[in-house]
């Protein structure tokens, strides 16, 4: 019987352990990579806690070259927004040289155990995070955050300025989308997202915050988004992101462009 993703996750509560089962599994694209670390951050919202030990089974796991950037940039993602800790056993020697390459330049343990016993015993040892009561200070202010909002009612637009903004971690995903959600509901109505990305910083701490807020006000509250003028690095991980949930990037150079492109989008509606 052929497992699915969701059979290859599963939570020991008690250990506060989540266990990855990659053994055998082939990821051949960046789609297949998406795929699984969009339902590995599905599950651990549902769960309700933040922070799990991650105990990882590499066991005869493949990774396509063509995939390898987006498993390592959504494996980082999920581990700064997620783990207390990640443990991982019987990678494949294959695997292993790419894991320890990419833990040289990434400058983190690759905890590689040759078995399931070695790598639990390794987890047992390390700390719980949980009770740990972290303190983020917010990159901006309520009066700043409002001043980056702006309503421009005949052209059904609801601007929003993320330019030189850094998202630093979740606290300052979730003060930004508590107040856009806040500004929608006041005026009772669904609008075009025009957003500037213009030299905009979302560390690998605040993508999943920032992926799962953004997706949601999306569906509640847009008629259609345009962004535009993002860094490369923001741009590359919206577009990777957008191959599996369900949304189109459209990123464009400049403001014309994109308000072109929200003008195209009225008439396909029409």
């Amino acid at each position: 019987m052929t497992k699915t993703i969701n059979d290859r996750i599963t939570f020991d509560h008690d250990a506060e352990v989540m266990e990855v089962d990659f053994s055998g599994f082939h990821f051949d694209s960046s789609h297949d990579v998406n795929a699984f670390y969009d339902r590995l951050e599905e599950r651990i919202a549902d769960t309700g806690e933040t922070l799990w030990f991650f105990l990882v089974n590499l066991s005869g796991m493949r990774i396509d070259p063509s995939a390898w950037g987006t498993y390592a940039k959504r494996g980082k993602a999920l581990n700064m927004a997620h783990s207390q800790g990640s443990v991982r056993f019987d990678a494949s020697e294959e695997t292993r040289r790419q894991i320890e390459r990419a833990a040289q330049t990434e400058a983190f343990d690759p905890n590689l155990f040759a078995d399931r016993d070695g790598a639990l015993a390794r987890i047992a040892v390390l700390p719980s995070k949980r009770t740990r009561k972290i303190q983020h200070t917010l990159s901006l202010s309520a009066e700043e955050i409002a001043a980056r909002i702006h309503f421009l009612p005949e052209a059904e637009i609801m601007d929003v300025d993320f330019s030189n903004v850094t998202f630093a971690h979740s606290a300052d995903v979730n003060a930004v989308y508590d107040a856009l959600e806040a500004r929608i509901a006041e005026t009772g109505r669904k609008w075009y997202f025009l957003v500037n990305y213009e030299n905009c910083k979302i560390f690998p701490e605040a993508w999943v915050a920032f992926a799962q807020r953004g997706k949601a006000l999306n569906i509640g509250g847009a008629l259609g988004s345009v962004r535009y003028a993002p860094g490369s690095e923001t741009e590359e991980t919206i577009r990777m992101r957008a191959e599996t949930q369900d949304f189109r990037p459209n990123i464009r150079n400049t403001r014309e462009e994109a308000l072109a492109r929200i003008q195209e989008m009225k008439k396909e509606t029409v």
